[in-house]
């Protein structure tokens, strides 16, 4: 038996895949400590994992109250202040302590960069996992990025930006702290964060699948692509007695959320309400912060916390959300179109990876209006060449098992 640490650093879209993950290495006979933090205590008890805090649920607001953590560029650097920094030596200590040589592996998220120090200073066996294909830089497909032409031009233009991103950005925001740790920990300085520290030198899990975004020839030799997760709390969460009551009465609804630590989602709830309305659809506004939901909605929209997208999403028409890989990929799991809200993150590059499928649309926050909603929602939902690219990509995931995969990797690193 090998006792697994999983380290994640985020909101639910981050850590859920960590979930699913420790659920089935539960299932192989091992041991499981899920590190993160304190938001996630209760999901990951229920879910049968043992439990290590590394950011008290208090912080966790702080974190997601923040209006700048939603900004195209800013929002990098509050993750970053408000969430990597602080959870970063909570993060080495818990691995410190739970760490027994020759019985314990460790399985670290991108921004766990507490993990990746204790895997410098204890020669520990880590396999890094990064979500989205925005967190590979290349020189050949690049990813879309705020500010930035990554994705077009010749490799020497794409290298120079990288160079500049490095030295002007990235490093200077992260340096100075991370190295002041390595160097409290008898460590020595690190630099390029972003372009090679972050990649465990012993293994990466890409957790998406060839068809979304292929392995380019400059990526770390260690990657390893499994597909996506696809675990949302089912068999932990139930479904709402009233919201499957609901979903009985009439026809398949759209379903909306800005994603699960947005509370700045007012505006997108009520384009959601009015596009609704327009269409004569019935909607669901998923949000667990019941503050952002308009206060008159129309007859056949509803409000509710969550329900696990496994099972909500096939009973729904459509979703419209913010970007983030988990609710685009349970999307495409379910077979139904999306519409995507990018706002910063990954968002802008898995928008376009959707739409060149052929599988949803965007609409940019400054345009994100019921109006403009409604007529991109109509145009997906009438448009055939949408439904028959949906119905492949569901097929295309449901002939995987992706958490099986990345588990195969895992125990064979």
């Amino acid at each position: 038996m090998v006792h697994y640490l999983l380290c994640a650093v985020g909101s639910s879209g981050d850590v859920h895949p960590f979930v699913g993950l420790g659920h089935r290495l539960k299932q192989r006979g091992h041991r499981v400590t899920l590190i993160t933090a304190g938001y996630f205590r209760k999901l990951a008890q229920d879910s049968g994992l043992e439990f290590y805090d590394t950011m008290p649920e208090c912080d966790f607001h702080q974190l997601v109250n923040d209006p700048d953590l939603w900004h195209p560029t800013k929002g990098t650097k509050r993750v970053m202040q408000l969430a990597v920094r602080k959870s970063m030596e909570p993060t080495y200590r818990a691995i410190e302590q739970l760490y027994e040589p020759g019985s314990t592996r460790v399985v670290a998220s991108s921004l766990a960069f507490g993990a990746r120090v204790a895997q410098d200073k204890f020669d520990l066996p880590l396999v890094s996992v990064h979500l989205s294909p925005v967190l590979f830089r290349s020189e050949f497909e690049g990813p879309r990025l705020p500010k930035l032409l990554l994705h077009r031009g010749p490799r020497w233009f794409k290298r120079f930006q990288w160079w500049v991103a490095d030295r002007c950005v990235i490093d200077p925001m992260i340096c100075p702290w991370l190295n002041a740790f390595r160097k409290s920990v008898g460590l020595e300085p690190v630099q390029g964060i972003f372009r090679d520290w972050w990649h465990s030198p012993l293994r990466v899990l890409a957790m998406f699948p060839e068809w979304f975004a292929a392995k380019q020839p400059d990526w770390p030799a260690q990657t390893v692509l499994t597909g996506f997760p696809l675990y949302s709390e089912e068999g932990v969460t139930p479904m709402p007695q009233e919201l499957d009551q609901f979903l009985c009465r009439g026809p398949a609804p759209i379903a909306f959320t800005p994603g699960s630590a947005n509370i700045f989602g007012g505006k997108f709830f009520q384009a959601a309400a009015d596009a609704c309305q327009k269409l004569g659809k019935r909607g669901l506004l998923l949000t667990r912060f019941a503050e952002q939901i308009p206060k008159s909605l129309p007859q056949d929209v509803r409000h509710f916390d969550f329900a696990p997208f496994k099972q909500l999403l096939p009973r729904c028409e459509a979703l419209v959300h913010h970007g983030g890989i988990g609710s685009l990929s349970q999307a495409m799991a379910a077979g139904i179109p999306q519409v995507i809200m990018p706002m910063g993150f990954d968002q802008i590059d898995n928008a376009h990876r959707v739409w060149r499928l052929g599988a949803g649309d965007s609409l940019f926050p400054s345009a994100f209006e019921g109006h403009r909603l409604a007529s991109t929602l109509e145009n997906l939902l009438r448009n055939p060449r949408t439904a028959r690219a949906c119905k492949e990509l569901a097929h295309r995931i449901s002939q995987e098992d992706s958490l099986a995969r990345a588990c195969d990797v895992i125990e064979a690193s």
